[in-house]
């Protein structure tokens, strides 16, 4: 019995740590030749999904509950409210009017839904040539709203990125700070 509890104790860590690579935004590919809108827009969603990859990266039990003041979200919270912006986002890329209501979901599967989110996004974005017909759509009580895709930059995606900056802020002060190798301007994490 304890050699089958020293076996799995073994090979757990390396299970978990195998489907940790599988997730997309580890690191950034290289950069597109040419400066078209959808690339763009696409290098923007890498450095919010690498951000997002280190940020939320071996994050314990501790650090999802921190909260830095009582009336402010937990860890947990804005990793649920980044999940949140991934779908606003993928609705408008599917033609969908986005529904604010979330499944809930435990932390391991918030964060690989939110990674393969963004490179969903980032698949469409390859398909799409006319970004004016993607549209920020949601319903307000009976108040149905439209924004044109101007406002993901501004709105969602540039929320997810602020948000990916507290999850940081977070972990460093419940005392698991960011893996000091990640490096966010070559999208690169040193070995």
């Amino acid at each position: 019995m304890k050699k089958i509890i020293i076996v799995l104790l073994t090979i757990i860590p390396l299970i978990i740590n195998s489907q940790e690579k599988n997730l997309p935004f580890s690191e950034i590919g290289d950069y597109p030749t040419e400066y078209t809108t959808t690339n763009v827009i696409s290098r923007l969603i890498d450095g919010l999904g690498y951000r997002f990859y280190w940020a939320t990266e071996s994050l314990t039990e501790n650090d999802l509950n921190y909260k830095p003041s009582e009336d402010s979200r937990s860890t947990m919270e804005v990793i649920e409210h980044i999940y949140g912006l991934s779908l606003m986002i993928l609705s408008s890329f599917d033609g969908k009017e986005f529904d604010f209501k979330q499944d809930k979901l435990d932390y391991a599967n918030l964060r690989k839904e939110t990674l393969n989110n963004l490179i969903y996004i980032k698949n469409k974005l390859k398909e799409t040539s006319d970004l004016s017909q993607i549209k920020i759509e949601f319903s307000q009580g009976d108040n149905k709203l439209k924004f044109p895709f101007w406002n993901h930059l501004n709105g969602p995606m540039a929320d997810a990125i602020w948000h990916c900056g507290q999850v940081v802020s977070n972990r460093r002060a419940s005392g698991n700070p960011l893996n000091p190798k990640v490096n966010v301007f070559l999208g690169k994490t040193r070995p």
